[in-house]
């Protein structure tokens, strides 16, 4: 069995949604925080199967098998775990870290334990610099917050030097490779060589996983010249900020207790919110929530009030987080504030328990959105009644639930002024719309090509092979193909390098792409090597042209057939030629392709 990494292994698992992998097997229906169904294993009548999304497993009570995803993936397929492991990584778009060999595996996973290392020493090294006189402005910015100096060990917090002479770059070159330290985002290489710190002279934020371990950090400017106000690590084998939530490894067992999380944008936020004794907290650190973020909170509760800064900015990040979790089933509620305040200086002015009062008169998303809508759109008018109700139906059918899906109608109507059965009707129809829209874009598609689906495998199992194979294709030879607007991205993506090409792929493309890749991806191996796969495109796409030709060859030499045509002057028989020429050209290609 393949040596995977162990932090690749957590990650994949929580990922994953287990429920959405085995409802591809079996239908699941929620029954408190379980879901429950027929088990797929062995025969029964009565549903015995259970599927735990918090806690991440199946177990069927019925004949006793259970595990995790990737155990469920196994027994469904009838695969070791090696080949589950990699059916998982294609469904989510996450890059396998499996080189050829026990001894390419063993250096992945030593790399990635380097790496966490090397995170544990800046954290120690930022934290010893906290007490430091060159510390001050640190100090004060989180003193002026308000924040204890007990809030300020429990999130870690320290300080990067300013002078060269305190720089943390000599301790990790004096213990790893310099090559290693760049690319864990600690150091910068120069120009000319020379290996300095990215972070200076910032107050430094350690951001952790889940688990525990820290694996990037986050650095605020302390001088007013000083940009970006906010320097983060950069994405490295061990952060992808996506696949991150802030202060969940700290805060995950008070959400579990409330069955709720507080949603923030900020470090500080958070450890505002935190200190005042609202600890069931996470920060998205500034941007809308992702589907695997979104999958990272499903294991400690369904239901997220979101407290976002009540800028348009904050209110856009909001709103495309709200959208996304109604989608993945989660209730979602809106607190609002007043302008001009965040969590962080709402809590400092007014006090945690004026906050708390903010959370507890929290407002149904989609209430918030009606109401927001109704703003914006005259309904008092056609025309902005009909723009409204359009604007509306979108939303409506991103919403899983068939009974929430009423009551949200029957609330789109009172603010439509329209009867709730139309309104009712008209949302079935586009919900009914939505579930059919991927399947058909899919199979309109599909099948994919074997050349295809062979170089779509590679971009996702090996990206490097799959980018080489892609230089020897030309604009022309996408055209026409299924996969045609991937590859295309793909190989533009590319031209920065193979790291991470199947992560930034994944989320450049639309659901239908996405299922296209993870499709093919899927395969235990590839139909052919990537590079054969990219000659094979290139051929079919020098055959159609060798076709288009002879078809307008057959064109002219049938006019100059036909009973009582004018005899074919020097243009014509110029252009005839051309064609023919351009037609050999063509199968002297096709013969170099072939052999």
């Amino acid at each position: 069995m393949p040596l995977f990494p162990t932090s690749f292994i957590d990650e994949l698992k929580s990922v994953a949604d287990i429920v959405a992998v085995v409802s591809d097997t079996v239908p699941l229906r929620k029954m408190g925080v379980t879901y429950k169904g027929l088990c797929p294993f062995h025969g029964e009548k009565t549903p015995s199967f259970n599927v735990n999304p918090d806690k991440g497993f199946f177990k069927c009570f019925g004949c006793g098998v259970g595990g995790d995803v990737i155990k469920f993936v196994e027994l469904r397929d009838g695969v070791g775990f090696s080949e589950a492991v990699k059916t998982l990584a294609a469904r989510v778009g996450m890059p396998v870290p499996e080189a050829e060999g026990q001894k390419e595996n063993e250096a992945a996973i030593a790399e990635r334990e380097s790496l966490l290392k090397m995170h544990e020493i800046a954290a120690a090294f930022y934290r010893t610099h906290w007490e430091s006189p060159a510390a001050r402005r640190a100090r004060e910015d989180v003193e002026k917050r308000g924040l204890t100096a007990e809030t300020a060990q429990t999130f870690g917090y320290g300080y990067a030097p300013a002078v060269a002479k305190d720089a943390l770059n000599p301790e990790l070159l004096a213990r790893f490779p310099k090559e290693l330290v760049v690319r864990g985002g600690l150091a910068m290489q120069r120009d000319d060589g020379r290996i300095v710190d990215r972070f200076r002279n910032r107050l430094m934020i350690p951001i952790h996983r889940e688990s525990g371990p820290v694996i990037a950090f986050g650095g605020r400017a302390l001088e007013k010249d000083q940009v970006p106000k906010y320097l983060n690590s950069p994405e490295t084998p061990l952060y992808t900020k996506g696949r991150v939530l802030y202060g969940l490894h700290l805060t995950k067992t008070a959400i579990r207790q409330k069955h709720f999380a507080v949603l923030v944008e900020g470090y500080f936020d958070l450890a505002q919110l935190w200190q005042g004794g609202i600890q069931n907290v996470v920060a998205s650190s500034g941007t809308a929530l992702t589907p695997a973020q979104g999958r990272l909170l499903r294991r400690a509760t369904s239901k997220i009030i979101l407290s976002f800064d009540p800028d348009a900015a904050g209110q856009g990040a909001a709103a495309r987080s709200s959208e996304m979790l109604v989608a993945e089933g989660f209730q979602v509620n809106v607190a609002l504030l007043p302008e001009g305040q965040d969590p962080d200086t709402f809590v400092r002015t007014e006090g945690a328990g004026a906050y708390t009062d903010r959370l507890r008169g929290s407002q149904p998303y989609l209430d918030y959105l009606l109401d927001r809508a109704a703003l914006k759109h005259n309904v008092t008018r056609d025309e902005g009644r009909r723009t409204f109700l359009a604007e509306m139906l979108a939303v409506a059918a991103t919403i899983p639930d068939a009974a929430a899906r009423d009551q949200f109608a029957d609330r789109l109507a009172h603010k439509a002024r329209i009867t709730e059965d139309v309104v009712r009707q008209e949302i079935r129809k586009a919900a009914v719309r939505r579930k059919t829209e991927l399947p058909a874009a899919v199979s309109q598609r599909a099948p994919l090509r074997p050349s295809e689906s062979g170089l779509l495998w590679h971009l996702v199992r090996d990206p490097e092979t799959a980018l080489a194979a892609l230089g020897l294709l030309e604009d022309e030879d996408f055209e026409g193909l299924a996969s045609g607007d991937v590859l295309r991205m793909a190989r533009a993506l590319g031209e920065s390098g193979a790291a991470g090409l199947p992560k930034l792929l994944s989320e450049r493309l639309s659901e239908v792409e996405r299922a296209l890749v993870a499709r093919a991806a899927a395969a235990a191996a590839p139909v052919a090597p990537a590079a054969d796969c990219a000659r094979s495109l290139r051929r079919m796409r020098v055959d159609r042209e060798r076709a288009e030709v002879q078809a307008l060859i057959d064109k002219l030499q049938s006019l100059g057939e036909a009973p009582g045509a004018v005899p074919a002057g020097p243009a014509s028989d110029v252009e005839l030629r051309e064609l023919w020429e351009r037609k050999m050209a063509l199968l002297r290609q096709l013969e170099e392709l072939n052999g």
